[in-house]
């Protein structure tokens, strides 16, 4: 029988892989250096969107920078509203009422399927499977239709105020979001009927973009990325805040490591998610949504234009050069975002502007061991694994 072997040789070449690939999903960056379809070395380059939050948070009061928040994880902006505000609320010492707790943990759930429709649909679509795109969105709008019914906005909604909330929920909101609770579910099992078994996804998910537990916490990662390696760590049930010590749902968890598994754990996050809307609202509190004391929130309109104090207050509170105070200290307080823990660490020197403002944003940490994750792999390989981290590119460059 003939020889049919041959001795291939190839040459190292490096193929800039973003950022106006459509899989980068942003300005990020990847060089890659190549032997033939082989990754020998990704080196990631974070790319400039929305610069400067950080050093905008010395310039601007607590409240304004709310705004700024939006624009870091632009698919779930109530999420990353909720965890600033927490940290500055910790910092003053003030409680929020239970009504606002309960309509942030339902808005940061919903936003947490809301981000994982997106990651599912556009992950997908990178690897080829275009209608697991158009079921996925579909569910966004419905969802979309809710914050915009609540919040005015449908994208950068900065609804959370320091204090409690912009204002209460609409008469409808527990209607409405019942009916997307009746609706969803029939949709996720579509969605798993497409890929959880299908021959192509699973070839171009498992085995690939392997991190071991071990190193999944020498990296520091955190999220589905770090509970896909084994790791059971999620912030809401690690370190309670809100409500989350008083619901009950389970933190999704897988051994394999792979982008498959990353798959799996935000599938069933997703059902945990609906578990934890339905039980709040099922125990859904009357009463106000803001703090009591008006140095810090806004008042009534009615107080406003009828009492000297309400002109005062709001006045004190709106007018560039004022705001309140916050109490001299420093703080970091994490709450568990879509694609991890997000972190605010805040150091106060007494006035109405952070002396220092520093962002923990999951996406950062998690795109530092991507080389790690692709050394080896095909260059087809990379879509697959770079969609399973779920990078969003307003997080990386505060």
């Amino acid at each position: 029988m003939a020889d049919l072997s041959y001795d291939l040789k190839t040459d190292q070449m490096v193929l800039n892989f973003g950022p106006q690939h459509p899989a980068t999903h942003g300005t990020l960056r990847l060089v890659l250096e190549l032997d033939g379809e082989v990754v020998k070395k990704a080196e990631p380059h974070i790319g400039y969107l929305h610069s400067g939050f950080e050093k905008l948070g010395e310039y601007k009061t607590y409240n304004q920078w709310i705004t700024l928040s939006d624009r870091m994880n632009y698919l779930s902006p109530l999420a990353n509203n909720i965890g600033f505000a927490l940290a500055v609320e910790k910092l003053i010492g003030i409680d929020v009422p239970e009504r606002a707790k309960y309509i942030r943990v339902i808005l940061a759930e919903l936003s947490r399927i809301a981000d994982h429709m997106v990651w599912l649909g556009t992950h997908a679509l990178d690897i080829g499977a275009f209608t697991a795109f158009l079921y996925a969105f579909e569910v966004r709008e419905h969802l979309y239709n809710i914050f915009e019914h609540v919040t005015g906005a449908r994208l950068t909604t900065s609804y959370t105020r320091i204090g409690g909330l912009f204002r209460d929920v609409p008469h409808d909101f527990e209607e409405l979001v019942r009916a997307f609770l009746k609706y969803f579910p029939g949709v996720l099992k579509e969605l798993h009927g497409l890929l959880t078994r299908n021959r192509i996804w699973m070839d171009r998910t498992r085995g690939v973009g392997y991190l071991s537990k071990e190193d999944a916490i020498n990296w520091g990662v955190t999220g589905p990325v770090l509970r896909g390696s084994g790791v059971a760590y999620d912030v809401r049930r690690n370190f309670p805040y809100l409500i989350y010590d008083r619901l009950d749902f389970e933190i999704p968890v897988c051994d394999e490591g792979d982008v498959y598994s990353r798959y799996l754990v935000r599938m069933e996050e997703l059902v945990q998610s609906m578990k934890i809307v339905e039980q709040c609202l099922a125990d859904f509190p009357d009463g106000p949504v803001n703090y009591f004391d008006h140095k810090y929130t806004l008042p009534e309109k009615e107080a406003v234009y009828d009492t000297i104090e309400g002109l005062i207050h709001h006045f004190k509170n709106i007018m560039p050069g004022h705001g309140f105070e916050v109490p001299e200290g420093e703080i970091y307080v994490a709450t568990e975002a879509p694609n991890g823990e997000l972190g605010f660490y805040i150091v106060s020197d007494g006035s109405n502007k952070a002396y220092r403002l520093r962002v923990r944003p999951p996406s950062f940490v998690n795109f530092a061991c991507f080389d790690h994750l692709v050394r080896g792999n095909l260059v087809s390989d990379v879509v697959a694994v770079l969609g399973s981290l779920n990078i969003i590119a307003g997080e990386l460059d505060r």
